[in-house]
């Protein structure tokens, strides 16, 4: 790559796309990369500002900012999703279906790290449609060295950093505990809570019992929907410390592997999450999701739906942005709830 004069690049080989700002009414390529300059094309250069030009030149040490982000896109890529056309170095990912975006956040920070070179992206953990933004990448610089790139991708490791994984689950079995629900004193309006927020995802609560704040019949209500082939099974009710809330117990009895009993979010401070053995979630939901906006469920349920497993440390990040602010107009997602 060599600066010249505008005036004099007659007959020179562009080796980037010259944008044309024009507030208000354009803003785009006036001519691209690979543009063999003409004695006409003098004025429109000088017109956007550009006196001196960079023309290319070959070195085998280089790669021109376009080569180098299709390297970063394909760091990036996973499945269900594509790019879009490269342009000055950038390049974006668009969502190919309807699903939760997972992010290598490890990886992702260890590139940007390396600098010249840049990834930005949604908050993972959330749902994501067709069509969708996802991701947005950039070389800093016209040309950048091989080896950098070679850098990210050591960096980077073997798998994409990003991946839309679809939504599978279908079919869930709801648990609704309390002597106070069992016995008629109080109408339970919890049921209706979950059910709208399942049907989001298209998952539909296909079995449903209630019973009293008796461990062995929660548990045994638990078996027999895992029996039944229920892709998850929700307890509602008993998860706090008084002596009658046995629900804690009932799924640990089942003989699942507890994730955690408690997150860092408020509200839902008292969730719980188990995976049979089979990897299916049982999870126990506190009172707060029955009538708090926006809870820890609305943080895992598209994890959950997506049939990605949870880990302790991903309910531990959650600490910070953990905090709900009970915003008279919620506006979630599109806030600072869960990130």
């Amino acid at each position: 790559m060599k600066e010249m004069k505008t005036e004099e690049a007659v007959g020179q080989v562009l080796c980037h796309d010259i944008t044309q700002i024009i507030k208000g009414v354009t803003k785009g390529p006036v001519f691209r990369k690979g543009h063999i300059i003409q004695p006409e094309d003098i004025p429109v250069l000088l017109s956007v500002g550009k006196d001196h030009i960079y023309i290319w030149e070959n070195d085998e040490t280089m790669l021109h900012e376009n080569e180098a982000a299709c390297i970063l896109r394909d760091i990036c890529m996973g499945s269900h999703m594509h790019g879009s056309e490269v342009k000055e170095g950038k390049i974006e990912l668009i969502a190919d279906c309807d699903g939760v975006l997972t992010i290598d956040r490890e990886h992702l920070q260890a590139v940007n790290a390396l600098g010249e070179m840049m990834i930005a992206s949604r908050h993972g953990g959330f749902m994501v449609h067709t069509g969708d933004t996802l991701v947005g990448t950039r070389i800093i610089p016209l040309v950048i060295k091989k080896e950098k790139m070679e850098q990210a991708k050591n960096a980077a490791g073997p798998r994409p950093l990003f991946h839309v994984r679809p939504f599978v689950m279908k079919r869930v079995g709801v648990v609704t505990t309390g002597n106070e629900v069992f016995h008629g004193r109080i109408q339970d309006t919890f049921t209706p809570v979950i059910e709208e927020k399942l049907a989001a995802f298209d998952i539909q609560m296909t079995m449903h019992v209630t019973l009293a704040d008796d461990q062995k019949q929660i548990t045994a209500a638990i078996e027999d929907m895992l029996a039944q082939g229920m892709d998850m099974v929700v307890c509602t009710g008993g998860m706090s410390v008084d002596p009658d809330d046995q629900t804690p117990l009932a799924i640990k009895q089942t003989g699942a592997q507890l994730v955690s009993y408690g997150a860092p979010v408020l509200p839902g401070a008292m969730f719980l999450l188990a995976y049979a053995r089979d990897d299916r979630p049982i999870i126990g939901l506190p009172g707060c999701v029955m009538y708090a906006k926006r809870t820890i469920f609305d943080l895992v349920l598209p994890s959950l739906a997506a049939n990605v497993l949870i880990t302790p440390q991903d309910l531990s990040r959650l600490g910070e942005g953990g905090l709900c602010l009970n915003c008279p107009v919620c506006t979630f997602p599109n806030c600072g709830f869960g990130k």
